[in-house]
């Protein structure tokens, strides 16, 4: 375990570092989340009940879509120069890299998280501290299971990529969409609500939604905690695999 965690620190040091030279980048990876809150959200005031409760936890499920994405993209571009390589000659735990490049996305992705419900709080969001603190430890969860299996497609995806961009955004709006992270999927068609059953994304939502509204004991947190768990073994599991046949 000290091994673990020792290459896991090593690893998301090597990823977030080159981070802090460009902080434009990450003042820019802010833009997209901000203008949902403050546009998107307004709209929704009155829509569903408490909107801000309602669409805060939506918002951060989005994020943590599309942030993990990030460490099979810096994965895809080593794999594709050449500095992979060197890394898979060195006696990293290939788990910890999986884990230290996914744990340098959800940094940012609390980051962003924290702001953001600052930022909700004067506009009507109520805070409740340990339902909010459980929610980001889900999300955490479900955004290193991500980072591992969006590792896993940039490693089937080299030399050319082509297979990364084609999956990685052919999946991404369908896994949004059939969620509810955006519109309330109870005013959909039948066709749609019984789709989104099969998306466990679904279920990590709706429990967000009652973990940040205080309801730690709704059976959803059950159902959402045990799809970011699955979603974490899987990924950590296959993304392990494929590092361990070589790259």
């Amino acid at each position: 375990m000290t091994t673990f965690l020792r290459d896991t620190t090593t690893v998301f040091s090597r990823e977030f570092k080159p981070g802090l030279r460009n902080p434009a980048g990450l003042l820019f990876e802010m833009g997209q989340p901000l203008l949902f809150l403050f546009l998107f959200g307004s709209l929704l005031d009155g829509a569903v009940g408490s909107s801000w409760q309602w669409f805060v936890p939506g918002i951060l499920v989005m994020m943590c879509l599309t942030g993990p994405m990030g460490a099979g993209y810096t994965l895809l571009v080593e794999l594709i120069g050449g500095a992979m390589e060197r890394l898979m000659v060195t006696p990293l735990n290939r788990t910890a890299m999986l884990v230290g490049k996914s744990m340098k996305t959800m940094l940012t992705l609390l980051v962003q998280a924290v702001l953001i419900i600052a930022l909700a709080i004067p506009l009507g969001f109520e805070l409740y501290a340990a339902g909010v603190l459980a929610g980001l430890v889900q999300l955490v969860i479900f955004g290193v299971g991500l980072g591992a299996l969006s590792s896993l497609l940039a490693i089937k995806s080299a030399p050319n990529g082509t297979l990364f961009y084609i999956v990685s955004q052919s999946i991404l709006f369908p896994l949004l969409l059939l969620s509810g992270v955006l519109l309330p999927l109870e005013s959909a068609p039948g066709w749609l609500r019984t789709a989104g059953l099969f998306n466990p994304v679904t279920y990590i939502v709706d429990s967000q939604r009652a973990l940040f509204a205080g309801d730690l004991a709704n059976p959803s947190v059950l159902y959402g905690t045990a799809a970011a768990c699955a979603i974490a073994a899987i990924g950590l599991y296959l993304g392990n695999r494929a590092l361990r046949k070589g790259v």
